[in-house]
């Protein structure tokens, strides 16, 4: 890959991404955002000054979808393809029930990197899920983060409350304080936050606590005006009337009729997702009750795709049966078309020209729309529009001066619009006329990618000079390192690494020296402000990586930024309350104090008895807890997760930034450190280790040194030749 242009990775996780013929509307996660993200990474990819797009979304394995989403890789274009990272198992599921997954999402794109060995000049995310992927990877190689909302928690929130929905219930389905609180960590560390309409800005953001502290671009969507073509084009120029779009017409045309008595009256079209949101029981209402505009026009209504009402999600159910409903309430059978699926690469285009050659007009009656795609696509074939005025359609109307805003709420607003139009000859063609032409002005992809490209090299340029927190974490970011060493010493800190000064400056001063290929940290028992008090103690500069709190917790320095995607891990099916209530019950454990108790880590003092150590097992047995047990030293006592320990923090360090664990050493001298040196790792036991140790001897990979301390590890670097020759 070359490096002579901007490498740019964008992070759209949910929902179903593919490049030939997205199946937009299938649900609620496979919306506009799926198509604007793909056009967007084809787009970008044709700027002279972009080498590379990469598009991120999930791996999808699973019978119910198309196999296509289980591809790791898809071509987009020459420089811009589709990348799929697995997390959350294989299953398609709703975007609410990624969030506990997006750390391995973090974890599995941060090894893809160092694998292709190229950091991107900048991570773009989408939607709060990939914003957050995209924030994440931005800290951890100290890149510039963008974001794009395309719709805020806080808004739908309190939509959803003004509806009556319980905040319970909100939260229950959609995790949505969850979200909300991402959405402000996102706003406030984006170096870019890109919206469609001022009114997102406004409406959306200004909801937030860090509204202040982001840095809004307004850069509205483009649409492809090629594939969007006027409606009179094929009568102009025969290449336009191809044997595809023959066929995709002829189809439309069918399949309508069959709904229709009057095949010949304008159409009054609506597209949009089955969502309650988008009020097409409000529209159907509309036009049931208006019998001069049935009489006027035909109403068609393409809602998502689907094939068995019954097998649905909930709301995409709710919405298409009050549909059906409505329609049999007004007796709207032979006016009303609700179509089954559409092709969107194909059919949809076509439906827009379609509609206007019966100079008909597009009809958006969302309660709310934060832009309003569908509207720049039908205005740029000629059709005119009628849309709610709350959201983005208000600049798209003053823009293109092409449509009327209405009240979503009003039916007989909605009404007297659709028939201003329909019978006014004169002003659907001045309607028509000026969405074709405004489209191109304003909304081209061009013109998108022109001022996208203008943000992205701002914020690239202020690298050097920013000054502020967000330069801070540039500076001192990990992932540049951790992604370049080619082997890690992890070492215990007290009695091992600390104990010796003149061996320790020794071993500093060689860990010094090659610390362009050789990474370094400490694994201790301690927390992490206790493990910084005795680095200070010892003098001992900050490593690359503190394992603390016997395993469960991952820190990065200089800044101790956590590891959030193992404390994600370790967190399954660890109930610390059940463990305390167990062991409890057991009069010889004594609590240890309140300092030493983490949220992983559970600590007790304990005589040094085999038996009492059984019977501790033996009550979170009989109660079926997982669980993970750390004895040292003759008195101390950790209850872990399951998955937790230091041994199993090394093994994820290497998994997470692709360090083989035969070129990881790491050293000890007492028992909390057994897990680890058990390991396929080089294990080293300074001399001074404690005798809880003894029962390692004759392990393989496991070197006993003779001598103390830091000077062990160092003689544990000869034994093993650890800096020698070393490569991938």
């Amino acid at each position: 890959m070359a490096a002579s242009g901007l490498y740019v990775q964008l992070f759209s996780v949910h929902g179903l991404v593919r490049g030939e013929n997205p199946e937009l509307g299938r649900d609620a996660d496979t919306g506009g955002q799926v198509k604007y993200v793909l056009e967007l990474a084809e787009n970008l990819a044709n700027h002279p000054e972009v080498d590379q797009v990469d598009l991120f979304t999930r791996l999808i394995e699973d019978k119910v979808v198309s196999g296509r989403y289980s591809h790791p890789f898809e071509p987009l274009s020459d420089k811009a393809r589709l990348v799929r990272i697995q997390c959350g198992g294989r299953k398609y599921i709703r975007k609410e029930l990624l969030w506990p997954h997006l750390d391995e999402f973090v974890d599995k794109t941060l090894k893809f990197i160092k694998a292709q060995g190229r950091v991107p000049d900048l991570f773009h995310g989408h939607y709060a899920d990939g914003g957050y992927v995209a924030r994440e990877l931005a800290n951890i190689f100290g890149r510039p983060f963008v974001f794009t909302g395309h719709s805020m928690g806080r808004h739908k929130k309190n939509k959803l409350l003004s509806e009556g929905m319980r905040n319970e219930e909100i939260n229950r389905r959609y995790r949505i304080d969850y979200r909300i609180k991402t959405e402000e960590r996102i706003i406030k560390d984006a170096d870019q936050i890109i919206t469609s309409t001022n009114h997102e800005i406004t409406n959306q953001y200004k909801l937030y606590e860090n509204f202040d502290q982001g840095n809004f671009v307004v850069i509205p969507p483009g649409i492809d005006v090629v594939t969007f073509y006027p409606y009179y084009a094929s009568q102009l120029d025969i290449s336009y009337n191809s044997e595809v779009t023959k066929q995709a017409h002829m189809a439309l045309l069918n399949e309508l009729q069959r709904f229709w008595e009057g095949p010949q009256k304008p159409i009054i079209l609506a597209l949009c997702r089955p969502d309650h949101r988008k009020n097409i029981s409000g529209l159907i209402k509309t036009y049931g009750e208006s019998k001069e505009l049935q009489a006027i026009a035909n109403l068609a209504i393409f809602a998502g795709i689907r094939k068995n009402i019954n097998e649905m999600e909930e709301n995409e159910r709710n919405v298409l049966t009050e549909m059906l409903m409505l329609m049999d309430q007004y007796d709207l059978y032979g006016k009303l078309a609700i179509p089954k699926k559409h092709d969107f690469s194909i059919e949809v285009p076509e439906l827009y020209r379609l509609c206007a050659e019966s100079q008909g007009i597009f009809v958006n009656p969302a309660l709310v729309e934060p832009f309003g795609l569908t509207l720049i696509e039908a205005a740029s074939c000629g059709v005119p529009i009628i849309a709610t005025k709350d959201g983005g359609p208000a600049d798209i109307i003053g823009n293109c001066q092409n449509g009327i805003l209405v009240d979503p709420t009003n039916q007989e607003e909605i009404a007297n619009a659709c028939k201003s139009i329909l019978v006014d000859q004169e002003l659907w063609e001045t309607y028509s006329r000026n969405g074709i032409n405004g489209v191109r002005e304003h909304y081209s992809w061009e013109s998108h990618c022109k001022s996208t490209m203008e943000a992205f090299k701002g914020v690239l340029a202020d690298l050097p000079d920013t000054g502020d927190a967000k330069m801070e974490r540039r500076i001192v970011a990990i992932g540049p390192r951790l992604t370049q060493v080619k082997r890690l010493i992890i070492s215990d800190i007290d009695n091992t690494l600390a104990g010796d000064e003149e061996a320790l400056q020794d071993l500093l001063e060689i860990l010094q020296t090659n610390k362009e290929t050789v990474g370094w940290g400490v694994a201790t028992g301690r927390c992490l402000d206790m493990a910084l008090d005795a680095l200070k103690e010892y003098a001992i500069p900050v490593p690359d990586i503190i394992i603390c709190s016997v395993g469960t917790e991952i820190f990065y320095g200089p800044r101790f930024s956590p590891d959030n995607g193992w404390q994600q891990h370790i967190a399954h099916q660890w109930k610390p309350d059940l463990i305390k209530e167990e062991l409890n019950k057991l009069d010889f454990l004594e609590m240890q104090e309140p300092e030493t108790q983490r949220r992983f880590k559970i600590s007790y003092y304990i005589e040094n008895d085999p038996e009492l150590l059984a019977r501790v097992h033996n009550a979170l047995h009989q109660r079926r807890i997982r669980y993970n047990l750390e004895f040292s030293l003759g008195q101390f006592l950790d209850v872990l997760p399951y998955r937790a320990s230091k041994g199993k923090a090394i093994r994820y360090l290497s998994y997470k930034w692709g360090v083989n664990l035969y070129n990881i050493m790491v050293c000890g001298d007492s028992g909390n450190d057994e897990d680890m040196l058990r390991g396929d790792t080089l294990g080293v036991v300074v001399g001074n280790y404690s005798e809880e140790l003894d029962k390692l001897k004759g392990l393989k990979r496991l070197y006993f040194s003779e001598k103390e301390y830091a000077a062990g590890i160092a003689d544990g670097i000869r034994y093993y030749r650890f800096l020698e020759n070393i490569k991938d």
